[in-house]
């Protein structure tokens, strides 16, 4: 399907064509209707809670902003180079974007996805843009198109909605703001008032861009950008990858790796290397979170069973199930924070992984329990208080039934805010609701923005703000609270609990 033919079979809410797939007609509004956010959006509309509400967030919205979670590379914090234009900063990267629109036809060769060998059908910007812009209609009532609406308003004072008969004038009112330093990657770090950026970073990972960091001149950004230690590539045994992965991983450590003695001990090694250049955290994808502790000569027996590229799927579920309580006990011996983000089945459309390769918008949530699961890990190490456990969910229905009673009572037990497909406005409300009644907020750790869309950050906490901010409201308005308890915890949900959960206090 040609650029311009995708463009001409969106649906867009605006002008008197035809849809392109039935031939019926849409009536349109005005062609530059203007981008207007409501001082008040998504707060009650019940004047008793929407005022309360809009006091709490008046006092919440200009606080530093803690992003102990994300994907931001931070090489464009080391180099600080201008932004190239507004397709490569907002479109491509963001597989929230792409997945809705492949959803509804738009191929990813439209969207100037490049496929596992590097070839890339649609390479202009313009084009891209064009189609992503006569597609905008999509994210409409969904987190995406509150966040992108934000950053178009408020961060690109953008005055006009975006839609297909006004894409180039947005793209030529962005590109113009990139090009000059106030739109420069750091200048904006700064306007956003971010306090700590925490990245998320492979084991093999030397980091070169976080020491290019804190040997700039960057003073606000030296003690403020900090990596993530996430080893899940040198878990996976059974990945064809896992060879490769391994041999980083000894490089990096500067070693060879040959027993699975030396295999903990370079893990050990490389965690305090993260350390050294300011990590506090570590952080752990799995399909489910299964603990099991195993014997010496069976993890042994795994790990050379990997080397000769002889593991199974069933041996990486056993192999991960013991290194999750491992990597438990060194966090209780380094101090370093422990996530763990389980349920998602990774790359679930296999055609699009085969072609594009990873990360293309099919990671699908599956059923998680914990109860069980986490027993082994728990039983280990849940009680001890130099353990901080941060777990994390796509599956809703465990809030009230396991996640809350578990970090209701044991001490290393936090709970991560509403996560990946549940990070929105009805999400985030149904999480609070679920989980305060048993866990309370102070066994909860704030908000964390988990993106690569790097200025999209603060449109995503304010959001979670607003969101905090109006169900603290409606505990006021119902005499459950009083206004100034509500004032307290709406600062610990918006800045206090994640700076202080993660440690970042102590830096």
């Amino acid at each position: 399907m040609s650029e311009q033919n995708v463009v001409d079979s969106a649906r867009p809410a605006a002008a008197g064509r035809t849809n392109g797939t039935n031939g019926s007609s849409v009536a349109r509004g005005p062609v530059a209707s203007p981008l207007v956010l409501h001082p008040d959006r998504f707060f009650d509309p019940d004047p008793a809670i929407r005022r309360v509400a809009r006091a709490l967030y008046e006092e919440t919205r200009t606080l530093p902003l803690i992003c102990p979670h994300g994907h931001v590379d931070p090489a464009i914090l080391a180099t600080n180079d201008a932004f190239p234009e507004p397709t490569a900063l907002l479109v491509i990267p963001d597989h929230y974007i792409f997945r809705m629109l492949y959803s509804q036809g738009v191929p990813m060769e439209a969207l100037g996805i490049p496929t596992r060998d590097g070839t890339v059908e649609e390479r202009s910007p313009r084009m891209i843009w064009r189609v992503f812009a006569s597609h905008y209609y999509l994210f409409r009532g969904t987190p995406t198109g509150i966040w992108i609406d934000a950053e178009l308003h408020d961060v690109f004072g953008v005055k006009v909605k975006l839609t297909g008969e006004t894409a180039d004038r947005v793209y030529d009112e962005i590109a113009e703001k990139l090009a000059s330093p106030e739109f420069r990657p750091r200048a904006l770090f700064e306007r956003f008032d971010i306090e700590v950026l925490a990245t998320t970073d492979a084991a093999s990972d030397l980091l070169p861009h976080h020491q290019a960091i804190r040997a700039s001149d960057w003073a606000y950004g030296a003690r403020r950008v900090v990596p993530t230690f996430r080893p899940d590539a040198v878990l996976r045994i059974a990945r064809p990858s896992w060879p490769h992965e391994l041999a980083a991983l000894e490089r990096a450590h500067g070693a060879p790796i040959t027993s699975f003695e030396a295999f903990l001990a370079a893990l050990a090694e490389r965690r305090r290397y993260f350390q050294a250049l300011g990590a506090t955290a570590t952080d752990h994808a799995v399909l489910e979170p299964w603990t099991a502790r195993q014997t010496p000569e069976t993890m042994e027996a795994l790990f050379q069973q990997a080397r000769r590229g002889e593991a199974t799927a069933a041996d990486q579920r056993t192999f991960e199930a013991h290194l999750l309580i491992e990597l438990a006990r060194l966090s209780t011996e380094d101090g370093l924070v422990m996530q763990l983000h389980p349920g998602s089945w990774r790359d679930h459309n296999a055609p699009i992984a085969a072609r594009y390769g990873p990360d293309k918008g099919a990671d699908i949530p599956v059923a998680t329990e914990y109860t069980r699961n986490l027993q082994a890990l728990l039983a280990a190490h849940g009680n001890d208080p130099r353990l901080t456990l941060i777990l994390f969910t796509l599956d809703e229905t465990t809030y009230a039934r396991e996640l809350a009673p578990l970090a209701g009572h044991y001490p290393a037990l936090k709970l991560g805010p509403a996560w990946w497909f549940h990070d929105s406005l009805e999400g985030m409300r149904r999480y609070r609701e679920q989980v305060t009644e048993t866990a309370g907020v102070y066994n909860t750790v704030g908000f964390n923005d988990d993106t690569r869309a790097f200025c999209s950050i603060p449109a995503r906490h304010d959001l979670a703000r607003r969101v905090d901010a109006n169900w603290l409201a409606g505990l006021v308005a119902r005499h459950q609270l009083d206004l100034a308890d509500a004032r307290e915890l709406a600062r610990a949900l918006a800045y206090d609990l994640a700076r202080t959960t993660y440690k970042f206090d102590r830096t």
